[in-house]
């Protein structure tokens, strides 16, 4: 189902706030306190906020809404943006830049940064469970992101690379990171904390997956050096991991133009999210949005700490 933008919900605060309590509370409201769901309670009346609710419990008896622990709690940005800006971060697939939130929802470019990179907290699937398994491929495989030596001025040093390594199960889903260089065992660790061994290991000819390929349930590797890119009919090939990275380069080319390696892994979470929830998996740009929406409660994130080391 593709966005509607002249949908309520993003243009209506209590449309917007109805939408999120849906979302986040199918049940009924939740104290984010202490989990109480049966003495909560509407606070209205001219003396209150809308959307504000009490705990009864004796011990808690505190107020809140249903952006209190989320990503959105404390902003003073209309909660309808909100929901909209994570729309269209949801439906981009190449992504959207900051800039273009900017210009789409009025705001400025510091609040349109700080912004995306709240919902890219909440894009962020902490604690997932590793990808494959019995009689599954897991592809792996690294690039390298930033800028060219070519479009470097002359007076400047030369733009230095990052590292991604992918880990993607095929017809599934992916787990990808940010490591600081690509040696045997930062890519292991990679390997074995985001991939269950029971999997066959597919990857290309590098030296760092030869030990790390013999834990493994099965491993194949294809010669690209040799330009070989496939080969048993289709089986040995890492085209899946590859096609993974074409959408992160895209997305750095073609919208954010330039990502620093400090905020580098909220980018890559970012696509993965989106991978994650593709329509190839039955889910659609609609539940795709309101997925982050779910996923936007428990993931404070302050003015500060944008600035410091990105999520491994």
């Amino acid at each position: 189902m593709p966005v509607d933008l002249t949908n309520p919900i993003f243009h209506d605060e209590d449309k917007a706030r109805a939408h999120l309590e849906a979302q986040r509370w199918p049940d009924g409201p939740v104290c984010p306190h202490c989990g109480e769901r049966e003495k909560v309670k509407a606070l209205k009346g001219k003396a209150h906020r809308k959307g504000l609710y009490q705990c009864g419990r004796k011990s808690c008896r505190k107020q809140f809404s249903v952006t209190v622990g989320t990503v959105f709690e404390r902003s003073k940005i209309p909660l309808h943006k909100w929901v909209l800006a994570t729309h269209l971060m949801a439906s981009s697939k190449k992504g959207i830049s900051a800039k273009q939130i900017e210009r789409n929802l009025g705001l400025t470019y510091k609040t349109a940064w700080f912004m995306a990179h709240r919902i890219r907290e909440a894009m962020r699937e902490a604690g997932a469970s590793p990808i494959g398994g019995g009689n599954t491929v897991v592809e792996s495989d690294e690039t390298y992101v930033g800028g060219k030596a070519k479009n470097a001025h002359k007076a400047k040093p030369i733009p230095k690379k990052h590292a991604v390594v992918t880990l993607v199960e095929r017809e599934g889903e992916v787990r990808a990171r940010h490591i600081p260089n690509v040696t045997a065992k930062t890519v292991r660790d990679h390997l074995v904390t985001k991939a269950d061994r029971k999997s066959h290991l597919m990857s290309d000819e590098s030296q760092v997956y030869i030990g790390a390929g013999k834990e493994f349930a099965g491993h194949s590797a294809v010669n690209h050096s040799a330009d070989e890119y496939v080969r048993l009919g289709g089986f040995v090939h890492v085209n899946t991991a590859e096609s993974f990275h074409a959408l992160v380069k895209r997305a750095i080319f073609g919208a954010w133009h330039a990502v620093s390696e400090q905020h580098l892994q909220r980018y890559i979470d970012e696509i993965a999210f989106r991978w994650n929830h593709r329509e190839k998996l039955g889910i659609d740009d609609h539940a795709r949005a309101n997925a982050i929406l779910r996923a936007a409660e428990g993931k404070r994130l302050t003015y500060r700490r944008p600035h410091g080391a990105a999520h491994a």
